[in-house]
């Protein structure tokens, strides 16, 4: 069964930075093209990053280009969002996502003073 677990959320100060793992099991990894999704209250989710399944090729919402950084390690099945510059418009509930198959059980980042 295929299945993504995430962690690395939590609570940090504007400026400050959080990296988010997302483990992926049951599943081929390697040959899944991956994303992150983020949804504040009230608002629409928001497609954060993607990224190819070799790694080679990422793309970035706006909102986050030149602070957020997608990657992933295919030898240990697990992708990152390494969050930097951090403000309070990034909090959220961050998901990540293999498409068409499973998503992620969601992790609350608060960026908060």
């Amino acid at each position: 069964q295929a299945q993504l677990v995430e962690s690395g959320g939590g609570l940090v100060q504007p400026g400050g930075s959080l990296r988010l793992s997302c483990v992926a099991y049951g599943f081929t990894f390697s040959s899944h093209a991956m994303n992150w999704y983020r949804q504040a209250p009230g608002k629409e989710r928001e497609l954060v990053a993607a990224i190819t399944s070799a790694g080679d090729n990422t793309i970035y919402a706006d909102s986050v280009r030149g602070r957020f950084t997608i990657s992933r390690d295919n030898g240990k099945n697990t992708l990152y969002l390494q969050m930097n510059s951090l403000t309070a418009e990034d909090t959220a509930v961050y998901y990540c996502d293999a498409p068409r198959l499973t998503r992620g059980q969601g992790n609350q980042v608060t960026v908060s003073s």
